[in-house]
């Protein structure tokens, strides 16, 4: 199986599968000299991982991250660096039922249509739980953005939990780490803790939409046609498990704006140019504007559910299936934090990617 590494300067390799003795993720490209110990990478695996409330799976893992290479004496060495973590919790028995039939929404058709063979415990390679990897991968990246852009930040959160919107006025970065949604509306955190212990209890899953938002990037990422960073970061969200769509900046309701509402005018500030609105989402041309770089994806409902679906074996028969084990009524939750690890792989590269070709070199304005 190809097609497990991305990044083009910063490079992420992901090992493993869901019920196996473990997974991980091998780091090339990170600058030599960033800080790095294990718990610069745990505290990120920490809000990813599974079981801390009633809204995610109860499967227990620790996620602890082992660092097996790539640093000497608390410093990265500008080698690969290889992350490893342990699965402690796997119960392999809750999926004896699927091995010879289809879960419906899941990739366990499509795996066995294209390779012959298909891991069943858990949906191997497919399952959510590689997202641990990547969340780890990240951390090495955060790691690196501090030292090369220290006033940077990225902050994910969800936006929406199927129909249900946050409101826009009530918005409080302060309050995503507050409740278990990591929205940063609190009335509507309330709302949808009642919503989704209903759909919980019912044995049945909804989507949700998030939202990240990577603040103090300066202008000059990314380049023309091929090389985007909005084609970078939509591709970087598409590949996380359950994403259905992407948006950059104001997205798909651009379409319903005249050019007048759309254009964000520009004019000269004290430190350069500045903005009187975001449409872009901090892109213009596939480059960084400065702004805020804002990208958003939608989150389908998790396919693992206990209300029983049609199907089919191996076979072809019909056939009738309930998905038993542990799993997330809502996958959007813990989505969030592996949103953000993706972004900073992928502005990471960006920025390496501008240093090796302008080396910072801008076109000089005012």
């Amino acid at each position: 199986m190809s097609f497990n590494t991305f990044g083009h300067l910063f490079r992420v390799t992901t090992w493993g599968e869901s019920h196996g003795p473990g997974l991980g993720a091998t780091v090339d490209g990170c600058p030599p000299g960033v800080p790095l110990t294990e718990s610069d990478v745990q505290v990120w695996l920490d809000k990813r991982k599974p079981g801390q409330n009633k809204y995610t799976t109860q499967r227990r893992e620790a996620d602890e991250v082992e660092i097996l290479s790539g640093v000497f004496e608390g410093v990265t060495t500008g080698t690969p660096i290889q992350l490893a973590i342990r699965n402690t919790d796997q119960r392999s028995k809750d999926y004896g039922d699927i091995a010879e039939k289809f879960r419906p929404g899941h990739a366990d058709i499509t795996y066995w249509q294209k390779y012959g063979i298909r891991d069943y415990r858990g949906g191997g390679r497919s399952s959510a739980r590689e997202t641990a990897a990547r969340v780890a991968a990240g951390g090495v990246a955060r790691a690196a953005l501090a030292q090369l852009v220290p006033a940077a930040s990225i902050t994910g959160y969800m936006v929406q939990m199927g129909p249900h919107q946050i409101d826009r006025t009530r918005v409080d970065f302060n309050q995503i780490d507050q409740n278990p949604f990591w929205t940063p509306d609190a009335i509507a955190a309330e709302e949808w803790a009642a919503i989704l212990d209903s759909l919980r209890k019912s044995g049945n899953s909804v989507g949700a939409i998030i939202e990240v938002t990577a603040s103090g990037f300066p202008a000059g990422l990314g380049a023309p046609v091929y090389g985007k960073l909005d084609t970078d970061l939509a591709a970087a969200m598409m590949s996380i498990n359950a994403v259905k769509g992407v948006e950059i900046g104001e997205g798909m309701a651009a379409a319903s704006l005249t050019g007048t509402d759309n254009a964000d005018e520009i004019s000269m500030g004290p430190n350069g140019p500045q903005y009187n609105s975001n449409h872009a989402g901090g892109i213009l041309g596939g480059i960084s504007t400065g702004q805020d770089i804002v990208v958003r994806f939608a989150v389908k409902p998790t396919s693992s559910i206990l209300n029983p679906r049609k199907t089919i074996t191996k076979s072809g028969e019909a056939s009738e299936i309930i998905t038993k084990g542990r799993h997330d009524p809502c996958v959007g939750i813990r989505a969030v934090p592996v949103a953000e690890a993706m972004a900073a792989c992928v502005l990471l590269d960006h920025l390496l990617l501008d240093r090796g070709q302008t080396g910072g070199v801008r076109g000089p304005i005012g």
